[in-house]
């Protein structure tokens, strides 16, 4: 099934999901995982995988269940669903990546009260059909990730002179506040105000473009 048969615009779906709305970068949803997992870029891209897997999948049943789940208990059946998926998840990582488990600790079995998740299965999974919520978990999972392998490589290069534990430079020259909690805020904050320049940039051209034609 192709996309025009389908009836389904993926490039939408990627350009709403990593682009003009990001869950992180533009809707600025789920920072605290955001905050706290991305002092190294393997602890950045573990949770951003773990948690796109489980966004993907409770897409899928939420979607599949929407006309059976009552109204007055969808947002407690949604987190019946996301836990489900979330120990799946767990219980993987304990038994196959145990370190990136140690590390990532309580914030995986956090992914339950995930806003991002949270959110686009009320705003988007309760009301769209299996494929298109899928698509969406998807890049919103991808966009996800991205931000968090972003502010990970910002924060591990700058403040231990590291990527994916590789020495990149004398940890002396390190700039050790980027990996503290204030620099979290820091470096979220310029990475959020450098994404929303280049993305006004880009639709500014793409604008005069059109324009021009």
């Amino acid at each position: 099934m192709n996309k025009k048969q389908s009836g389904i615009n993926i490039s939408k779906f990627a350009k709403e999901g990593i682009l003009t709305n990001n869950p992180i970068l533009i809707q600025i949803l789920g920072t605290c995982p955001t905050l706290a997992t991305t002092t190294t870029v393997i602890n950045g891209i573990g949770m951003g995988i773990s948690a796109a897997a489980v966004l993907i999948f409770s897409n899928l049943l939420i979607s599949l269940l929407r006309k059976f789940i009552p109204k007055q208990v969808r947002i407690a059946a949604y987190v019946v669903v996301i836990a489900g998926f979330v120990t799946i998840v767990e219980m993987l990582l304990k038994a196959y990546i145990p370190a990136l488990d140690k590390s990532l600790g309580l914030f995986i079995p956090l992914i339950v009260v995930n806003c991002i998740i949270l959110a686009r299965a009320e705003a988007f999974a309760s009301k769209n059909d299996p494929v298109s919520s899928v698509l969406d978990g998807v890049f919103m999972g991808i966009g996800f990730t991205i931000a968090l392998f972003l502010l990970a490589t910002i924060r591990e290069v700058l403040g231990a002179g590291t990527f994916m534990g590789l020495e990149l430079f004398p940890v002396e020259f390190a700039v050790k506040i980027i990996v503290s909690p204030a620099g979290a805020f820091i470096s979220l904050g310029i990475l959020i105000a450098a994404f929303k320049s280049i993305t006004a940039i880009i639709d500014k051209k793409a604008k005069k473009g059109e324009a021009e034609k």
